[in-house]
């Protein structure tokens, strides 16, 4: 395995686990600012990944995307919350649905700003001379960036059970929403195996054209301002 491979696995693996981990720790905060004590009963709140690695999507699921040289992303073990205690259940289920997402958001921005402030402040030379400098520029920060955003667009779609889908629970009547709850902890495994496998069935891969249409649309915007 040549260098520039370990430092591209090296690089995916550094980029995926806080993105995965600062998603779902958001969702626990956010649900328990609104009064929830789920997520931090359960240990849920920790930045520590092995409190919210799930075997598949945490492990299998990415090693195989890069393999497959697709993007990188996958999942946590969802965090645990009641929405009974929240004093209007759909609009908190819609502020925690979109707690993972902005973080996602804030943290492919964090990327853009250290790469443009590294492109403006620190000379060529001095980024060519140094391996592990050279591989957080070139190779990290981007990664990161784009990682988290891939995150972002993906749970943004309005499909149960992910996080866009909470949109559709601040419409629903509430006789329905513990049925829809129901689904939402359980479809997700189902759900990526399918968003997986639809493109080579299709031999067109929908969520791919979507995520570069949002994502690398805005990773191109935020990296614009690099030197």
């Amino acid at each position: 395995m040549s260098e520039n491979e370990i430092a591209y696995y090296a690089c995916s693996i550094l980029s995926f686990v806080p993105a995965i981990v600062f998603h779902e720790v958001m969702h626990g905060y956010a649900a328990y600012r609104l009064g929830d004590p789920t997520a931090k009963r359960a240990g849920r709140l920790s930045l520590n990944p092995l409190k919210h690695i799930d075997p598949f999507g945490t492990v299998l699921m990415p090693l195989m995307l890069m393999i497959m040289n697709m993007p990188v992303f996958g999942y946590a073990k969802p965090v645990p919350y009641n929405p009974s205690y929240f004093k209007d259940p759909r609009k908190g289920d819609l502020i925690v649905g979109l707690a993972g997402p902005s973080a996602n958001l804030v943290m492919a921005i964090l990327g853009a700003v250290v790469y443009t402030a590294i492109s403006y402040l620190v000379p060529s030379s001095v980024l060519v001379s140094n391996t592990v400098l050279f591989y957080f520029f070139t190779m990290f920060l981007p990664m990161f960036s784009l990682i988290n955003l891939y995150l972002m667009f993906f749970n943004l779609l309005p499909i149960p059970p992910l996080d866009g889908s909470s949109i559709f629970a601040f419409f629903l009547p509430v006789k329905y929403l513990p049925k829809y709850y129901q689904v939402q902890r359980y479809a997700f495994p189902i759900f990526m195996v399918v968003a997986i496998l639809l493109p080579y069935v299709l031999h067109v891969n929908p969520f791919g054209i979507y995520l570069d249409a949002t994502a690398g649309n805005l990773f191109d915007l935020l990296f614009s301002a690099a030197r």
